[in-house]
């Protein structure tokens, strides 16, 4: 069993910036899977914002491109999700995965207009 703990989220005004990162409490399974990053809305369903394999290849959802960036740091075990020029659209609890069979208790992000 691994645990993924989520944290960094917040209230921040359009245009701002968040930092989400993603504990998980095994290094090992961690440095050999990919991860990602998804977020569900009020009334919509949950959706993919990027992933990142084990060695580092990334995938972005289109309306995210060239604003977040996913990134992993295998010595902790840590996967982040740097998120610039924020929009109301992109409020949501954001989850953080391991392969899809693990998931984090999710953070809200919420961006104000």
């Amino acid at each position: 069993q691994v645990q993924l703990v989520e944290s960094g989220g917040g209230l921040v005004q359009a245009g701002g910036s968040l930092k989400l990162s993603c504990a998980a409490s095994s290094r090992i399974i961690f440095s050999i899977n990919p991860m990602g990053w998804y977020r569900q809305a009020p009334g919509k369903q949950r959706e993919v914002v990027a992933s990142i394999t084990s060695g580092g290849s990334t995938t972005y959802v289109d309306s995210v491109k060239g604003r977040f960036t996913i990134s992993r740091d295998n010595a902790t075990s840590t996967v982040y999700l740097q998120m610039n020029s924020l929009k109301p659209e992109d409020t949501a609890v954001y989850y953080c995965t391991l392969d899809r069979r693990y998931w984090g208790q999710g953070t809200q992000v919420t961006v104000s207009s």
